[in-house]
């Protein structure tokens, strides 16, 4: 079983409860996708994020597939940190954990995900070739865009 990571950072000059209110609320998640990836919630947004909330969602991640992905907020602490896990979608396994941090100025902001594709050694090679690349370029387009909302530290 190989299991993958990405991890980022970024801060932005906002206070940690403007922070908060923004990823609380899972339709929020839109603004911060890109919108090649087809991205719709059908279910489960109508509240901020809390322990044992399910949403789903309408993705097309790659070539324009349109996939259901089904998320559990399983961790919750308040302008601290929350952790999202895929219930049912394209991975085996994906962990998110989002944390925020008072800095001098800000906040900063770090994603860890943990994640295991699906299809063994075909699942790596498709990792290799196109799944890494596209992650780092939806995290890339999710920091651009936040400096866009928020400004630079």
């Amino acid at each position: 079983m190989k299991l993958y990571q990405i991890k980022t950072q970024q801060k932005l000059p906002i206070s940690i409860e403007k922070a908060w209110d923004f990823f609380s609320n899972p339709k929020n998640l839109k603004k911060i996708t890109p919108e090649e990836m087809s991205f719709e919630i059908v279910s489960g947004a109508e509240k901020s994020i809390y322990p044992g909330q399910i949403i789903q969602y309408n993705v097309s991640p790659i070539f324009g597939i349109k996939l259901r992905w089904v998320t559990e907020i399983t961790h919750v602490i308040d302008n601290k940190y929350f952790v999202d896990e895929q219930r049912f979608g394209p991975y085996s396994l994906w962990h998110h954990k989002h944390f925020f941090k008072k800095i001098k100025g800000g906040i900063l902001i770090e994603d860890v995900v943990d994640y295991k594709i699906p299809l063994g050694w075909m699942g790596q090679l498709a990792h290799l070739i196109f799944v890494k690349n596209r992650l780092k370029k939806i995290f890339k387009y999710r920091e651009n865009k936040l400096l866009k909302l928020f400004g630079k530290l």
